[in-house]
Order: C-alpha cells, then sequence, then structure tokens
C-alpha cells in the first residue's frame, strides 16, 4: 500500500537510489497504490555519475518520473488465497511508452506485473515471486 509522501527504493540500474510517490495515478480520489499500479515519483536520492546526476545538487531533488510498484510491505493477497509480502516498499522507473528505464532490476518482483502488462520488467527481473 503506497500512498503520497511513501519513500521507497528504486529497483533497477537508472542511477536513482531513493524515490518518493507524489500522486497515484488511477483517478482524482485514488489514494493508495499496490503492486503494479503506477505512481508518479520524485528522485530523492542518486548515484553519483548517472543518469539522474545533473549540474546542480537542487535540480536532482526537483526530477519528477513515472514508475511502476514492483514490491510493498503490505501483504497482497492472491486468488488461490496466498499472499506474498516483501521485506521494502519498491519501484521500476518507466518510459511513457511504460517500458522499464533501467536495463537491469535487483530483487525479487511479483507475479502481479505480468497480469497487469509488464512483461519486459518480469523478463529483466532475476526472480518473480
Amino acid at each position: 500500500m503506497i500512498q503520497v509522501n511513501t519513500m521507497m527504493d528504486v529497483a533497477d540500474n537508472t542511477g536513482a537510489r531513493t524515490a518518493q510517490c507524489i500522486k497515484v495515478l488511477g483517478g482524482t480520489k485514488r489514494r493508495y497504490a499496490s503492486i503494479g499500479d503506477i505512481i508518479v515519483c520524485a528522485v530523492k536520492k542518486v548515484q553519483p555519475g548517472s543518469e539522474f546526476m545533473t549540474t546542480s545538487k537542487k535540480d536532482k531533488k526537483k526530477l519528477v518520473v513515472r514508475g511502476v510498484v514492483v514490491r510493498t510491505r503490505k501483504a497482497v493477497r492472491r486468488a488461490d488465497g496466498t499472499t506474498v509480502r516483501f521485506d521494502n516498499n519498491a519501484v521500476v522507473l518507466i518510459t511513457p511508452e511504460k517500458e522499464p528505464r533501467g536495463t537491469r532490476i535487483f530483487g525479487p518482483v511479483a507475479r502481479e506485473l505480468r497480469a497487469k502488462g509488464f512483461m519486459k520488467i518480469v523478463s529483466l527481473a532475476a526472480e518473480v515471486v
């Protein structure tokens, strides 16, 4: 369950390390995002020398991107009755065409991404839970 101001890890190799949710997409009254939902994030921490590193320190905090939630601490219930829960909240940054910006995905991702149409993220991930 991701809501506005939730801090998340970035699970790809774009160079962003931490992102903060600033909007949950999908309607004006929508408050929470779960696995497979698209959110708008502000990049808060970046790896030096990366794609997100800009000339001034203030610019990198203003970078606004879209991402897909791939892990949540809140348990997600599946149709067969089982639940899946992760150790942290994580997001993968995407382009406007809904393709991942990075070339690698770190850590496990949930199987629910396949049903939501993010096959490229599922194929790049090392482990699908």
